[in-house]
């Protein structure tokens, strides 16, 4: 059974880069057949799509986001982070990561994903 938790500072200033981590369990990593993505919903809204990372380390980033975005991933700690740069207060959102056996771009959907986190909240915020 693969769990994710998400964790990151629950607070960050406008302006500043948002780092978040995703922690694996259950699985090795590169898994053999997992994607890694990273989803958010700010308050009152829908699912985003971020990017997903693949088993083999490839990016795929959603075109709104990617100059200000970047997924890695850690195989020796089993962690996925997200950086995204030079936030704004229409970042504050819960983020979620979630992982497929298949390559899902653009679409948020949870029940499209195999496992899914709990979520971190995050507040931009002066």
């Amino acid at each position: 059974q693969v769990q994710l938790q998400e964790s990151g500072p629950g607070l960050v200033k406008p302006s500043q880069t948002l780092s978040l981590t995703c922690t694996v369990s259950g699985a090795s990593l590169p898994a053999g057949f997992y994607y890694w993505s990273w989803i958010r919903q700010p308050p009152g809204k829908g699912l985003e799509w971020m990017g997903v990372i693949s088993y083999s380390g490839s990016t795929y980033y959603s075109p709104s986001l990617k100059i200000r975005t970047s997924i890695a991933r850690d195989t020796s700690k089993k962690q996925i982070t997200l950086q995204l740069l030079s936030v704004n207060p229409e970042d504050a959102a819960v983020y979620y990561c979630a992982a497929s056996q298949r390559l899902i771009l653009g679409a948020p959907a949870k029940d499209l994903y195999d496992y899914w986190g709990q979520g971190t909240q995050v507040t931009v915020s002066s």
